[in-house]
């Protein structure tokens, strides 16, 4: 029993009540703030800015713009521009 008197916490009233002051009184830190959240704005297109794409041509078409070399990209997209511009 003697054993059981040393092991007990006794606790001071006053801290106690001191703690419990601090705690109530202890301004509780605030939430940081939100980021403001924007509508996503779409890229900005860039005149002359091309894109890269896969696109799946007939063989027949790849070989009549590649026949003449080197540009034939540029050969397909100054087609397809022309075509666009005339529809």
């Amino acid at each position: 029993m003697a054993d059981d008197r040393n092991r007990r916490r006794f606790t001071d009233p006053r801290a106690a009540a001191e703690a419990a002051f601090r705690a109530a009184t202890t301004p509780k830190p605030s939430a940081p703030p939100q980021p403001v959240s924007r509508p996503a704005a779409a890229p900005a297109a860039i005149p002359g800015a091309r894109e890269v794409v896969s696109l799946r041509l007939d063989s027949t078409v790849l070989a009549h713009f590649q026949k003449d070399g080197p540009g034939w990209q540029d050969r397909i997209n100054e087609a397809l521009k022309a075509l666009v511009a005339g529809a």
